[in-house]
């Protein structure tokens, strides 16, 4: 959530809240929303420039969507997955497997990210023991990353901020380096840098035992810990190799980087790195209904059904409304070709990035995929040198931006720490113009955190 340096103006009249928000500082009540634009009953106006957190992938108030929740609400709005099988249930899985890699055609919705990561890592373990492997439990994953906030999703982030608190509460899991290879200095390729990333997998699958590691856990294209990283294109394959040489299940988190977001229907599909399973939320119901899924293939799930079926459930799973609403997002995403211009967007807005760190030398890297791209900011370009934290230079830049009427996001991508970045993700429908219009805001924005941090400008 965003954080404002003061109450925004016209809010201090209002009534206490009786809500619990993660800070005791207010932000303006939302009024309306449409297509990449949020309005507030005060009167403003703002682009909504990471489709909150990289969720409204179709943009707001999309009609079609809208009528065909209003349809499903006359008819029926919850029926308990137990007693009753549902139409936009079965209809929405249905599509979805379409779009997904051969064979990962076994759907089970959830309400959310972290539901549907936690999903997958059950389905990993109950899939070990009914095939006779039960000393198969650990689950690597990348450090930093961030995997969801339920303790399960939690106990596989590596984000220090974030999980400290809670580990005496969980299993916390092995972790490998994510494979921030811009930062390394050394006399190796990109590709070299790549192969060494993904080897340090196996290095960490020795370590802890092969017959004990369950999985690994992976975003294809990095979300909020990491701002959009990309791994080299040579990491893909060598952990798909890695994974298969130990009998190890990849499971790649797409709750961000998936539903068409990077200009692919997932992340992986960039790079042909099929996994195992895979986790879906955010975009796949763009913030119409709370919707995730887990997508698998049977070679994995019958086993667990034959076993006595998948111990896991929640009360809203295959909702018949959500999953109306996720019908719904996806035919919505192929009637106007959004994934096309999610790429074609992504493109040109790559490039405004670029050109905005030529300007401002302080940007050391941009990076993502189609509309998921983020930038990292440093204090010293020749040695990557972060800001020092006191400076809070990531939630300075995005109150900048607010102030300007732009909604962007970022995270300390060195554990939840350290490492500052703003990452940019406007909804897929987003044009040429409004690009233009959002870039405006950042440069204007950067130039004035420039001056306040003393941090190099070109000319």
């Amino acid at each position: 959530m965003l954080k404002s340096q003061s109450p925004a103006p016209g809010t201090e009249t209002r009534p206490p809240s009786y809500l619990f928000y993660l800070s005791n500082l207010r932000r303006p009540l939302v009024d309306r929303a449409e297509g990449i634009y949020i309005w507030t009953q005060d009167g403003r106006r703002f682009i909504d420039g990471s489709s909150g957190p990289m969720v409204a992938n179709i943009g707001h108030s999309n009609r079609n969507v809208l009528d065909a929740m209003k349809r499903q609400m006359d008819r029926a709005t919850f029926a308990y997955r137990l007693h009753f099988e549902n139409e936009p249930a079965e209809e929405f899985a249905r599509l979805l497997a379409t779009k997904l890699p051969e064979g990962m055609d076994r759907i089970f919705f959830v309400s959310g990210g972290s539901e549907a990561t936690e999903s997958c890592i059950k389905l990993a373990r109950q899939w070990a023991v009914a095939t006779g492997q039960p000393k198969r439990w650990k689950v690597i994953t990348r450090f930093p990353s961030y995997h969801g906030g339920t303790l399960g999703s939690l106990s596989v982030t590596g984000d220090d901020a974030l999980a400290e608190t809670f580990a005496p509460m969980m299993q916390v899991m092995p972790t490998v380096p994510a494979p921030a290879a811009w930062r390394d200095r050394d006399n190796l390729s990109l590709e070299q840098r790549g192969i060494r990333y993904a080897d340090m997998l196996e290095e960490k699958i020795l370590a802890e035992g092969p017959e004990s590691v369950l999985a690994f856990i992976m975003e294809p294209v990095g979300g909020a810990a990491t701002a959009a990283l990309v791994a080299p294109d040579s990491y893909y394959p060598r952990i798909r190799e890695i994974c298969d040489r130990y009998g190890i299940l990849l499971i790649h988190d797409e709750v961000m980087s998936g539903a068409g977001r990077t200009g692919k229907f997932l992340g992986g599909d960039h790079w042909n790195c099929k996994p195992d399973i895979v986790a879906l939320s955010k975009g796949l119901g763009s913030g119409y209904a709370p919707l995730g899924a887990l997508a698998a293939p049977m070679r994995l799930v019958q086993p667990v059904l034959a076993s006595g079926g998948f111990q896991h459930g929640h009360t809203y799973a295959g909702n018949p409304l959500a999953c109306a609403a996720g019908l719904a997002v996806l035919g919505e995403m192929d009637r106007l070709g959004m994934i096309a211009n999610a790429a074609d967007m992504g493109d040109l807005l790559m490039g405004e990035l670029k050109g905005l760190a030529k300007r401002f030398p302080f940007i050391a890297d941009v990076r993502g995929k189609g509309l998921l791209l983020g930038a990292e900011m440093v204090a010293d370009p020749d040695t990557s040198r972060p800001i020092a934290p006191a400076k809070k230079a990531t939630q300075r830049l995005l109150d900048l931006a607010y102030e300007r009427g732009l909604i962007i996001y970022g995270r300390k991508v060195k554990g939840g720490v350290d490492g500052d970045n703003f990452m940019v993700a406007p909804p897929m429908i987003v044009t040429r113009e409004q690009i233009g219009e959002i870039i405006g805001i950042i440069g204007d924005s950067l130039q004035v955190l420039a001056g306040e941090l003393d941090l190099p400008v070109e000319g």
